[in-house]
């Protein structure tokens, strides 16, 4: 029989590791030609979790082929943390990386290559602290959770939380946050209106409906609600501390001289903590509709994608303190999302924080800083021990 500590050293080290994820593409993408099968990545991860004694389930994400969640469970019990990523990454382009997107490429004390800090490579570290206890009886499960497509619909977070997997008490999402805690941020909803009327020659309005001038009085509508959002709610723990709007891009018409028989308009919200996404669309749907029948167009309203919610763990939760502890500092918001609001769902208390800087995400020569995988190591391991032993 295998004992642990030599499973354990049969699993690659870090930079073997991030250098296989990084080599196999996993981009996600509303765009067909750009979207990719993640089974690749996920049967990696499996390939290294087995050895260790982790129990792997693959999850295929119901009606996405060729897209997969992993959950490695290592022990049992009731709590537990969880150590979650996604295996995703965002389009790239090519002409602006000054080295291979898909090739680990050390400079400068960094770790070049698409996904290393967004986010394969807190894998290979929350594999590393992992194998410091193989050999000892866990009193709670450590899981090791990889997700599918956050970068484009979230639809691998959301296929876990409706399955109502994993198990387990807390959850810490290692996305770039250069190792502080975050415990909430905003959601994002991507909403779509538009007008249908009557096409009809200028020189005569009679002779049509004006989608184009509907829009008109939609926007002051959209603009009215956001200034009253914004006196309702503010929390001054994010940069900018109230809910926005922000009013996209629009189409319509096609010539000066016929009336605008068709308008679209795409705007994105952001609410904060305790707004409700679907209340906020009803609001919407409530300004709308009677402005629609005044000017006898047809109304579609609808989201762009299902958005994400928004997300607040409180600021005395064990895993906040223990975290804040561990690291030295307060834990924070942030303006970008996460798939913390389904873990949420799964009565996970959770937090975000990882190695890397967003400001590197989606971004030209993404890269990880080697002075963080240490640091990240033995965080992870602090909280194994907290929250597993």
């Amino acid at each position: 029989m295998v004992q642990s500590t030599d499973k354990a050293n049969a699993v690659p080290g870090i930079r073997d590791m991030l250098t296989r994820l990084i080599s196999l593409p996993s981009i996600s993408s509303a765009s067909p030609d750009w979207d990719h099968s993640n089974e690749a990545v996920i049967r990696t991860l499996a390939e290294w979790l087995e050895p260790l004694g982790f129990a792997v389930d693959i999850l295929e994400v119901p009606g996405m082929p060729g897209k997969y969640n992993l959950i490695a469970t290592l022990g049992s019990g009731s709590g537990g943390l969880v150590l979650s990523g996604h295996t995703d990454t965002v389009p790239f382009d090519d002409k602006r990386w000054q080295s291979d997107p898909f090739t680990l490429t050390e400079k400068n004390d960094r770790w070049y290559g698409l996904g290393t800090c967004d986010m394969k490579g807190f894998f290979p570290l929350a594999i590393e602290a992992a194998k410091a206890f193989v050999d000892q009886p866990l009193q709670q499960p450590l899981i090791i959770l990889a997700t599918a497509d956050e970068e484009s619909s979230m639809n691998g977070a959301r296929a876990l939380a409706e399955a109502g997997k994993p198990k387990a008490r807390y959850a810490v999402i290692g996305e770039p946050t250069n190792l502080r805690p975050v415990r909430m941020h905003k959601g994002i909803m991507m909403e779509r209106l538009r007008f249908d009327g009557q096409s009809g020659h200028s020189s005569n309005p009679d002779l049509g409906r004006n989608a184009l001038e509907g829009m008109h009085e939609a926007m002051g509508e959209l603009l009215a609600l956001r200034a009253e959002w914004q006196d309702k709610y503010r929390n001054p723990n994010f940069e900018v501390q109230v809910p926005t709007l922000n009013l996209g891009c629009i189409h319509g018409g096609d010539n000066p001289n016929r009336i605008c028989a068709q308008c679209e308009l795409h705007f994105d919200l952001r609410p904060l903590p305790g707004m409700n996404m679907e209340t906020l669309r009803q609001s919407i749907l409530g300004r709308m509709q009677p402005l629609a029948e005044r000017h006898q167009l047809n109304l579609t309203f609808e989201p762009l994608f299902d958005g994400v919610p928004p997300f607040e763990t409180p600021a005395d939760a064990a895993l906040v303190k223990a975290c804040e502890k561990l690291t030295g500092h307060t834990a924070h918001a942030v303006a970008f999302a996460t798939e913390a609001p389904w873990l949420q769902k799964l009565g996970l208390e959770t937090l975000v924080m990882g190695p890397g800087s967003i400001d590197q995400a989606h971004q030209p020569d993404e890269y990880l800083e080697l002075a963080q995988l240490q640091p990240t190591v033995d965080i992870l391991k602090g909280l194994i021990k907290e929250f597993c032993l």
